[in-house]
């Protein structure tokens, strides 16, 4: 299940792909409206989307990390496939020493759990501070449709399980060549992590985008998981410009492998890097 690795900097980075989210095309949104919600529907063709369910290794002198940490067991046996290519890659969970979650949202914080025990039981589990102040927040539980509330659950159990384990983290340096970046909209604090090298970089983007092959070349399209649409549209638009300037590789939580994002004619476009 390991899909590809790459050297950033002081670390050796591993894609592992967890599974396949499918979704109807309904789930599409268009901050230009109905019309415009149509056009994307249409351009995508198909009654149904599939995109990569994704967590990252990223290995060091110093130890073992992960960048979010799948589904685990929670979502059936066409996920949770990280743990195996764990294992084809010769790591074991208690090597994990810190877990940097983009933000909490099931596919990428639920592989943390094994039942009611740690299944990473040496690891620390650093989360941005703005989501687990969200994720935590009783009034905000209530404001939330009953549909998005899956990540106010995940958060109870995060506490439970992990408790005094759990970092929360702000925006800027995490750990040596390591920089989270704010990246609000799919969630309140939903966060990217930069990994500097001497002559490239890596964006760990999480989900600021899913549908890689429509949404560089029209942001304003998301789909109904965004919490803040309007603002993961701007999120969208500057992170790909960012990207692009650059000269960033991306990848994230359900785009395939690493790509390089491109201006285009209309908007831009990840190519394979």
């Amino acid at each position: 299940m390991t899909i590809s690795s790459r050297r950033f900097g002081q670390y050796d980075v591993i894609l592992l792909r967890d599974g396949v989210f499918e979704a109807p095309a309904d789930r599409l949104i268009d901050a230009d409206g109905s019309v415009a919600r149509q056009r994307a529907i249409d351009a995508l063709g198909k009654p149904a989307f599939q995109v990569d369910v994704n967590c990252f290794v990223l290995r060091d002198a110093d130890g073992i990390m992960l960048v979010d940490a799948g589904t685990g067991t929670s979502w059936g046996s066409k996920y949770g496939h990280a743990r195996s290519a764990l294992h084809e890659a010769g790591i074991t969970p208690d090597q994990i020493q810190h877990i940097l979650l983009t933000h909490i949202h099931g596919d990428h914080a639920l592989g943390l759990f094994d039942g009611d025990i740690p299944y990473f039981p040496h690891a620390e589990v650093l989360v941005p501070e703005s989501d687990f102040a969200f994720f935590t927040d009783p009034a905000a539980r209530q404001a939330t449709p009953e549909a998005r509330r899956g990540g106010f659950a995940v958060a109870e159990q995060l506490q439970r399980v992990y408790g005094s384990r759990v970092r929360q983290i702000p925006e800027g340096p995490v750990f040596a060549g390591i920089e989270a970046r704010s990246l609000p909209g799919h969630t309140p604090g939903h966060t990217g992590y930069l990994v500097r090298g001497d002559d490239n970089a890596l964006l760990i983007w999480g989900d600021t985008l899913h549908l890689q092959d429509l949404q560089p070349g029209d942001p304003k399209i998301g789909l109904v998981f965004d919490l803040d649409p309007e603002m993961a549209v701007q999120t969208r638009q500057a992170t790909l410009e960012d990207a692009a300037r650059e000269g960033w590789i991306v990848a994230g939580g359900h785009i395939t492998g690493f790509g390089r994002v491109q201006r285009a004619s209309e908007g831009y476009q990840i190519s394979v890097a």
